[in-house]
C-alpha cells in the first residue's frame, strides 16, 4: 500500500498486552522499538489496550507506553475488534488458560516460557496453537544474541568439524538468599518445575537450536537447596516484601538440576542449573564442542564469542570476537564491533519476529512447538529424577524453528 507520494504506507498492527509486570513491559519497549529498528518491515505497532488485575500496573502501561485502553479482565483483550495480535507475560499458571483462549479467538500471540506447569499444558497450547493455525512466538530470548546466530552459522558451515559434545549452564543468584520470599516461582502448582522450567528451558532451546538436532534421551538429578522461605508479605512482582515474622513455607520444586543428555544426532551434553548459585549472577553460556575446534558464549558476555581452532592449527587456542555487522541482526543497531546490544534488544528481536510471523503467516519465531519440545525435556529430567534411569524424549512434532 503507497500513499500519494507512492512511497510505501507502514501497515498498522494492534497490540493486545496480557500482565503488565516486568514482562510485559519488556515486550512493550520491544513494539515501540520494532518501527525503529525493523523499518523496513513496514508494520507499525499500536499499542491498543493492556489487561492487569494490578491497576498500578495498567496505569503504568498506559503512561509510560501509550496503551489506549485497560482492563483487568484479559478477555477484554481478546475480544476487542482492534487487537490483531497478543502478548501472554503472566506467570506460569496462568498461560494455558490465557494461549487457549487466544487461540479460540483466533489471534496470534507471543507468549514467555514454560507455557504451563507441565509438559500436558503445553502440549493442550501448542495443539490448539497449531489446529487453529496460528503463528506464535516464544521467549526464547538467548538464542537471538547476534552472536548465538553468528555461532549457528559457524557451527552448520563445519567452521569445528562434527559437533561432538555439548556443556550448557544456567547457573543465577536470584534465589541465593535463604530470606528471599515464597512466591509463586516456589510452588508446584503455580510454576510447575523449578530450575528445569524456568533457566534450563532456555539451555535445552539454546542447545538444540545450536546443533540443529532434538534431545532424545536424559538422566538427571535435582536438588532443593533451600528447604523453607518465608511467607511473602506487600508487593508484586520483583518488589514482594517478607516482614521479620513472616511464617516460613514449604518450598516446592527444585533450586538445582543436572541432565545428561543425548542428542538424535549423537551429539552428547551436559546441562547444569541453579537458582541459589551465589556468585552467579546471570551466568548462563554453552560451549560447543567439535572436532575441529570448539565455540562458547556466555549471556554475561553477550556480544561475544569465543572461538578454538583444532590442536592442529598454528593459532590454537581460544580467541574473542566480537559482534559486528556479520552477527545476525547487529547491524540493526550498531554501527560497529564493540558497541553492544542488551537484553533489552533482545526482545527487540524477539518482537520483529513475531510480528513477521504474523505479518507474514509464515512460522519465523520460536514456536509453541518449540517450547513444548523443552518442556519435554524437562518432563523426562522429572521422571529421570524419580526413577534414577535415562528417559526417552518424545520427537519434537508441530512447526519447530531450532532445526531450521
Amino acid at each position: 500500500m503507497t500513499n500519494s507520494h507512492g512511497a510505501l504506507t507502514p501497515r498498522r498492527l494492534g497490540i493486545g498486552l496480557i500482565s503488565a509486570g516486568w514482562m510485559g513491559r519488556l515486550h512493550s519497549r520491544a513494539y515501540l522499538a520494532v518501527p525503529d529498528k525493523y523499518a523496513d518491515l513496514g508494520v507499525i505497532p499500536e499499542l491498543v489496550i493492556v489487561a492487569d488485575p494490578v491497576k498500578a500496573n495498567t496505569d503504568a502501561a498506559r503512561r509510560q507506553f501509550g496503551y489506549r485502553e485497560a482492563t483487568a479482565d484479559y478477555r477484554d483483550v481478546l475480544a476487542h475488534p482492534a487487537v490483531q495480535a497478543v502478548s501472554i507475560c503472566a506467570p506460569n499458571y496462568l498461560h494455558r488458560e490465557f494461549a487457549l483462549a487466544a487461540a479460540g479467538a483466533g489471534k496470534p500471540f507471543w507468549i514467555e516460557k514454560p507455557m504451563g506447569v507441565s509438559a500436558a499444558q503445553a502440549a493442550d497450547v501448542a495443539q490448539v496453537a497449531d489446529a487453529a493455525g496460528l503463528v506464535t512466538a516464544v521467549g526464547f530470548t538467548y538464542r537471538q544474541a547476534p552472536a548465538v546466530e553468528y555461532a549457528k552459522k559457524l557451527i552448520a558451515e563445519g567452521a569445528i568439524g562434527r559437533v561432538t559434545n555439548i556443556h550448557c549452564k544456567f547457573d543465577a543468584d536470584y534465589s541465593a538468599d535463604p530470606r528471599g520470599a515464597r512466591t509463586w516461582r516456589f510452588e508446584l502448582a503455580k510454576a510447575g518445575a523449578g530450575v528445569l522450567g524456568d533457566l534450563l528451558s532456555h539451555g535445552f532451546d539454546l542447545a538444540q537450536y545450536l546443533v540443529g538436532s532434538p534431545v532424545s534421551a536424559v538422566s538427571a538429578m535435582t536438588e532443593t537447596f533451600v528447604k523453607e522461605r518465608p511467607e511473602p508479605g506487600a508487593g508484586t512482582g520483583h518488589g514482594v516484601q517478607v516482614s521479620d515474622d513472616a511464617r516460613l513455607l514449604p518450598v516446592e520444586n527444585e533450586d538445582y538440576a543436572a541432565v545428561l543428555a543425548r542428542f538424535a544426532s549423537g551429539v552428547v551434553a551436559t546441562f547444569e542449573s541453579t537458582r541459589v548459585g551465589v556468585g552467579s549472577r546471570c551466568d548462563y553460556g554453552v560451549q560447543v564442542h567439535g572436532t575441529a575446534g570448539a565455540i562458547g558464549w556466555n549471556f554475561e558476555r553477550l556480544n561475544e564469542i569465543a572461538i578454538c581452532s583444532a590442536p592442529s592449527s598454528r593459532d590454537y587456542g581460544y580467541a574473542r570476537e566480537l559482534s559486528d555487522h556479520r552477527f545476525g541482526d547487529f547491524a540493526r543497531f550498531q554501527p560497529g564491533a564493540g558497541m553492544g546490544l542488551s537484553f533489552d534488544d533482545l526482545k527487540t528481536i524477539e518482537g520483529a519476529r513475531f510480528i513477521q510471523s504474523v505479518t507474514s503467516g509464515s512460522q519465523l519465531a520460536p514456536s509453541v512447538a518449540d517450547a513444548l519440545a523443552t518442556s519435554q525435556i524437562a518432563a523426562a529430567a522429572q521422571q529421570s529424577v524419580k526413577s534414577g534411569a535415562w528417559v526417552s524424549v518424545p520427537a519434537p512434532t508441530g512447526k519447530t524453528t531450532f532445526d531450521r
